[in-house]
């Protein structure tokens, strides 16, 4: 059997504008993939009418292979790792 990854859209979200921007421009210059679309969008959170916090959510498709004539095999491996520490309902013994 053979299994080609042709595309993948990633989602990821930045504390400012520029942070988003500089992100997407070295995305585009990365030579494992073509970047087919990108979007950088201001998100609001509000609370009682007010905006409480504020970031830019940015949306990635990322074309591995032309889906009628793939010509490389791409392996994704998603790793998970917490910046702030211990997570919730985890001991530091449990990280060992």
């Amino acid at each position: 059997m053979s299994r080609f990854l042709t595309k993948i859209e990633e989602n990821y979200r930045f504390d400012t504008e520029a942070e988003a921007a500089a992100f997407i421009e070295q995305k585009k210059k990365d030579s494992r993939f073509t970047l087919s679309k990108y979007t950088s969008t201001l998100k609001k959170r509000k609370e009682k009418g007010e905006v409480v916090e504020t970031w830019y959510a940015v949306t990635l498709v990322a074309e591995f292979n032309d889906e009628k004539d793939p010509i490389s095999f791409v392996e994704v491996d998603y790793k998970v790792e917490n910046p702030y520490g211990v997570m919730e309902g985890e001991t530091e013994e449990d990280e060992d």
